[in-house]
């Protein structure tokens, strides 16, 4: 991904290609299952930081609160599929 935005900030050729490749629906799936990882990694340090705060460290909290990570990132993640696709 950093060399595809290196490779369409250099010139008008470069991005033009970059454009044509990502328009694959290969990359399309590469590109939404790395964005699929970032923003579940990305709703789970939001749970963290909110259980620093003392909030949801019983038990009965952590499985809920890995109950609404799950859901919550799922939700985010369909969202970033459309916007994809």
């Amino acid at each position: 991904m950093l060399y595809a935005l290196d490779k369409s900030l250099s010139s008008e050729e470069g991005f033009g290609q970059v454009k044509a490749c990502l328009t694959s629906p290969l990359a399309k799936l590469v590109t939404w299952g790395i964005l699929s990882a970032l923003l579940y990694h990305l709703v789970a340090g939001v749970r963290h930081l909110i259980m620093d705060m003392g909030i949801g460290e019983t038990l009965e909290g952590g499985k809920l609160g890995s109950k609404i990570v799950i859901a919550v990132s799922v939700a985010v993640i369909v969202l970033a599929g459309v916007w994809i696709w």
